[in-house]
């Protein structure tokens, strides 16, 4: 199990990247700006709700149900930042 740190760094990494395309699709297609903003937007809640998960984990006493529910949380970090980056690519085509 890596570390919540390495974690967190790596929600906020992925975000990051996808913001900064974001900034990048919007001074490039500015017909497209208001779509833009609100997956920017999306992406900062998805960010939220996964540091959210990760300080709070539900079970903090079983060592088998706390790697369980990080590894959840890293399996929904890469699925949504994915689908994210995807509904920006198609906006951009």
């Amino acid at each position: 199990m890596s570390s919540l740190r390495i974690l967190k760094k790596d929600i906020d990494y992925l975000v990051e990247e996808l913001v900064s395309d974001c900034y990048l699709s919007i001074y490039f297609h500015s017909a497209n700006k208001e779509a833009i903003l609100s997956i920017m937007s999306e992406a900062i809640e998805v960010r939220n709700n996964l540091f959210e998960r990760a300080n709070n984990p539900a079970e903090k006493n079983n060592v088998t149900l706390m790697k369980r529910h990080y590894a959840q949380i890293r399996r929904d970090m890469f699925s949504k930042v994915d689908g994210l980056f995807e509904q920006l690519s198609t906006l951009c085509k």
